[in-house]
C-alpha cells in the first residue's frame, strides 16, 4: 500500500471540489475559500497548525488548476509543495541514543570529512559536513548511526532530487523522467503532478467534441465487473463524445513496430521501443547517445488520437490511465495529433464525483482491440503483440528481444545497449515494475488488479490484429513522429 493514505484522501478532496466548481463555472470565486472549507479549524487534522494546513491544500489547488504550486514553474509536470516538504528530516545520517561513546570511535575513524566529532554523551554529526556515503554508519559497532531515507531521494531511479539548504526537496530537471515514482513515496504529500481537470472541464462545458481514450492498464482496476463498457457509459454521462480503448491504438502500433523491427533487423541494427515515455525520458536524458535507436512509431494513445482527430477535425483528444509520464508525453514531446490532455484514475474520479456519475457494472461487450492490444498495459505486451503480428502476415524472424520492466532493469539493458554488449536486437522497455499495470497513478493493489484483468481478458474475443486494423482508415493518418 501507499506510504501516503491520507494524503490521498486530501488530494480526492481537493481534486473533488476543484472539479466541482469548475463544472458550476464558479472555481475564480470559490478557489480562495476551498482550504476553509476542507478545513474549517481551529484543531488541526495532521500538522502543526490548521494554517499550515490551509496552505499546503492552497498549493494543491493550483496542482489541481494546472499550475506550479509556488511562484516558480520550471515546467515538469512534477512539482514539489514546498510548504508540505518542510517537515521532512534535513540530516541524513543521524546519532541514535545507542551510541556508548565508545573510546575507539570507529564512527570518526571512518569518516573523510571531518563530519563527525566526539560530544560530551555521543558522537555528532556536521550536516554541513557529511556526503553521506554512510562509511561512518557500517563502522559503528553499535549500530547507533542510523540513515533517515529521504523517501522521495530513494524512490527516484534516476537520481534526479536532492535537497536545497532549507530542506526543500529539489526537483533536477535534466535528469528527472517523469516516471511519477516519488508522487507516492512521500508520506508528507510533498510531491504531486499538474492535473489538467479544469482544461477538460472547459472543454466539456464549451460543448466540444471530446473523446476519451482508456489506457489498456485500466481493465481490472475498478474490479472484475467494471468493463470497457463501463467506462464508455460513465464517459457519455460525463459528456463525452465517445470513449475508445488504448488498445485499438496497440494494435496500430504493433502493425508500425513490426515493420520498423523488420527492417532494422535485416540492417543489423537494434532498437527500442517507444510506447513507455518514462523509457524514452530516460535514453533522451540519461543515454542520448541512443536516442537514433528509439523506434520513430508513435504510443498507442497517440495512434488512436490521430485516428480521432483524423475523423473528426477539431476533436479534443484526452487519455485516462495510471500513468504521469503520459503527461509529459503530451507537454514535452510535442508529438503531432497527441492526446491534448492526460488524467489519471484519481483525476478521473474527481469528474465523476463532480457530475455524480458512478461506474457500474456492465456486461463486458465494448471490445475494439485484439487480445494483444490489450496486453500492452502489461510487462512484454508490446513484444508479444509484434511477434503476434510478424507470425500472422508470414513476416516472422529469429530476432531477440530484451523485455525489461522496473528502471533499474531498463538502464542495465540501456548500458549494455550503450558499451555495444547488448546480446538482443530489441528492446521492450517499460519504466514502471510490471509494466503500465504497476503505474504510479494505479487505482487497484497490483496482485487485485491483476487477478480482475486476468478475469476480463479471459473474455477478450479471438480476433487477429490484422483482421482489426482491416476495420479502420489506417492511410488517413501517419503512425509515425514527424519531426521532433
Amino acid at each position: 500500500m501507499y506510504a501516503d493514505e491520507n494524503v490521498i484522501k486530501i488530494k480526492h478532496e481537493v481534486l473533488y471540489e476543484v472539479a466541482k466548481h469548475a463544472f458550476e463555472g464558479d472555481l475564480e470565486e470559490a478557489r480562495d475559500h476551498i482550504p476553509m472549507d476542507l478545513l474549517p479549524g481551529p484543531t488541526p487534522r495532521f500538522r502543526c497548525c490548521v494554517y499550515k494546513e490551509r496552505e499546503i491544500l492552497r498549493q494543491r489547488i493550483r496542482l489541481a488548476e494546472g499550475k506550479a504550486p509556488g511562484m516558480e514553474d520550471t515546467g515538469n509536470v512534477i512539482q514539489v509543495i514546498s510548504s508540505a516538504c518542510e517537515d521532512c528530516p534535513i540530516s541524513s545520517y543521524v546519532v541514535t541514543d545507542n551510541c556508548q561513546n565508545c573510546l575507539g570511535k570507529a564512527c570518526i575513524n571512518a569518516c573523510n570529512f571531518g563530519a563527525i566529532s566526539a560530544g560530551d554523551h555521543r558522537s555528532r554529526i556536521d550536516a554541513n559536513k557529511c556526503k553521506e556515503c554512510g562509511k561512518c554508519a557500517k563502522a559503528c559497532p553499535y549500530g547507533a548511526i542510523a540513515h533517515l531515507k529521504r523517501p522521495c531521494k530513494f524512490s527516484c531511479p534516476v537520481n534526479a532530487i536532492t535537497y536545497n539548504e532549507l530542506g526543500i526537496s529539489v526537483i533536477d530537471e535534466k535528469k528527472c523522467i517523469r516516471c511519477g515514482q516519488c508522487i507516492h513515496s512521500c508520506p508528507f504529500g510533498a510531491i504531486g503532478s499538474k492535473t489538467y481537470i479544469v482544461d477538460v472541464i472547459r472543454a466539456l462545458n464549451e460543448g466540444k467534441e471530446v473523446y476519451a481514450i482508456v489506457a489498456p492498464a485500466t481493465e481490472g482496476q475498478f474490479g472484475e465487473g467494471i468493463t470497457m463498457q463501463s467506462f464508455r457509459e460513465a464517459a457519455k454521462k460525463i459528456g463525452f463524445a465517445g470513449l475508445i480503448e488504448a488498445g485499438l491504438g496497440g494494435d496500430m502500433t504493433t502493425a508500425s513496430e513490426a515493420e520498423e523491427w523488420l527492417e532494422a533487423y535485416k540492417n543489423g541494427e537494434k532498437k527500442t521501443t517507444s510506447c513507455c515515455p518514462g523509457f524514452v525520458n530516460m535514453i533522451r536524458k540519461h543515454y542520448p547517445e541512443l536516442a537514433d535507436h528509439i523506434s520513430t512509431t508513435v504510443s498507442p494513445m497517440c495512434a488512436v488520437s490521430r485516428y480521432v482527430k483524423a475523423q473528426h477535425p477539431g476533436a479534443i483528444t484526452v487519455f485516462i490511465g495510471p500513468c504521469v509520464a503520459k503527461k509529459s508525453e503530451v507537454v514535452d514531446q510535442k508529438i503531432e495529433g497527441n492526446a491534448d490532455y492526460v488524467l489519471t484514475y484519481s483525476e478521473l474520479r474527481a469528474i465523476l464525483r463532480a457530475k455524480n456519475v458512478e461506474l457500474e457494472p456492465k456486461a463486458n461487450t465494448y471490445q475494439e482491440s485484439s487480445v494483444y492490444g490489450k496486453r500492452y498495459g502489461n510487462a512484454g505486451g508490446v513484444t508479444a503483440s509484434v511477434l503476434e503480428y510478424m507470425k500472422e502476415t508470414d513476416q516472422e524472424c529469429d530476432a531477440k528481444v530484451c523485455t525489461v520492466n522496473g528502471a533499474a532493469d531498463c538502464k542495465k539493458a540501456l548500458l549494455l545497449m550503450k558499451v555495444g554488449r547488448l546480446p538482443e536486437d530489441f528492446i521492450e522497455g517499460m519504466a514502471c515494475e510490471g509494466g503500465c499495470v504497476g503505474g504510479p497513478s494505479r487505482f487497484e493493489e497490483i496482485a487485485s488488479a491483476k487477478k480482475n484483468r486476468d478475469a476480463l481478458l479471459s473474455q477478450a474475443d479471438d480476433r487477429k490484429i490484422t483482421d482489426n486494423l482491416k476495420n479502420y482508415p489506417m492511410d488517413s493518418f501517419s503512425m509515425h513522429r514527424d519531426h521532433e
